[in-house]
């Protein structure tokens, strides 16, 4: 039996060797063929890349809203910096004068002597006039109180606005720091789009830029000419106006930040619309849903703001029958689009 056994072992040893190479060039195999071009992943659809630039975009649109009103804290930041500086450098001209005053009384009670006023009067050639010196010493010594505590609340108040300032100067360099991350954010959203769309032909790019149902009325900023915008039935006076605005714009370029009269970004081109109806819009997308009466998305009428995304990152202006005017991304100009495009938020009536 022990001759049997031995066989055996040596066969059922040599087919697990067999088996265990067998597995070891298999895996072998199976990993030269994942670290090679035979199971690499497939190169990302037209479709897919315009769904991730979309994306990239509205997320970019998202830091360009915070970047817009982290500068518009840093505007009125600095403005106030300024005018508190402007008020300290007024204040201490004023306190530098009264300083002056107060120096001459106290050379002429130097040069005076300080003699006892009893003894004045007696050596004194001339009474009545002595006596009507010595009035108006004690009016000037009166003067000369008065002028003390301006001086004193000069100080204080200069030192109030030294205060005020430091607090503005170090909200401006937060405000600041704020903006260089938002900016960094958006720039790399962009590139990174931007590369992405590098990989598609042109024609694909076009489509990208394109949308559904989006069209502009002019194929490039370079071409453009004011048109007119069509006979709308908007609410009021203003309203017409800002409507109109948005159309002469047609086919402007979008430019993250820009408020005009070239380039704009989504709430960039509703404020100047606004602002050329003689209305003061704020500039960012959360602010302006707020500036005015909300409306339901059955009761728009032309001149209204819509917005778009959970987080209100999109606005349009509403120019009737289901259409906006809006500025989309970089890979887009401004254009008319369906207003039903993208995630509907709401809808605001600012006039």
């Amino acid at each position: 039996m022990g001759t049997h056994r031995r066989p055996r072992q040596r066969v059922t040893g040599g087919g697990r060797a067999r088996t265990a190479a067998t597995i070891t060039l298999a895996g072998a195999a199976t990993a030269t063929g994942l670290g090679g071009t035979g199971h690499a992943d497939p190169q990302p659809t037209a479709a897919q890349v315009r769904a991730k630039v979309d994306k990239l975009y509205q997320q970019a649109e998202v830091a360009t809203e915070k970047y817009n009103g982290a500068k518009e804290k840093a505007d009125a930041a600095e403005q106030r910096l300024e005018k508190l500086r402007d008020q300290a450098a007024r204040k201490e001209d004023r306190l530098n004068s009264a300083r002056e005053a107060l120096g001459s009384v106290a050379a002429a009670q130097y040069r005076s002597g300080g003699l006892d006023p009893a003894v004045q009067l007696m050596l004194s050639a001339d009474p009545d006039r002595y006596l009507d010196g010595a009035a108006f010493v004690e009016r000037a010594g009166s003067r000369q109180t008065a002028a003390v505590g301006r001086v004193r609340k000069e100080l204080r108040d200069i030192e109030r606005l030294r205060g005020a300032a430091r607090v503005e100067l170090t909200s401006l360099t937060s405000r600041r720091a704020e903006l260089k991350r938002h900016h960094e954010t958006v720039t790399g959203k962009l590139e990174t789009a931007r590369r992405l769309l590098s990989r598609l032909t042109a024609e694909e790019r076009a489509r990208v830029g394109q949308g559904t149902g989006d069209r502009a009325s002019r194929s490039s900023a370079g071409d453009r000419e004011p048109l007119s915008a069509p006979s709308v039935q908007a609410p009021n006076s203003r309203a017409a106006a800002a409507v109109a605005y948005a159309y002469q714009k047609l086919g402007s370029p979008y430019v993250w930040g820009a408020t005009g009269p070239d380039a704009f970004d989504c709430s960039g081109l509703t404020q100047a619309a606004y602002r050329a109806a003689g209305v003061s819009l704020p500039r960012t997308t959360y602010a302006q849903i707020d500036a005015g009466r909300r409306v339901a998305r059955s009761e728009l009428a032309p001149g209204d703001l819509v917005f778009f995304y959970s987080g209100i990152s999109h606005v349009g202006i509403y120019v009737g029958k289901g259409q906006m005017i809006h500025a989309p991304n970089p890979s887009a100009p401004v254009r008319v689009a369906p207003v039903d495009q993208m995630p509907f938020a709401g809808a605001a009536r600012v006039v």
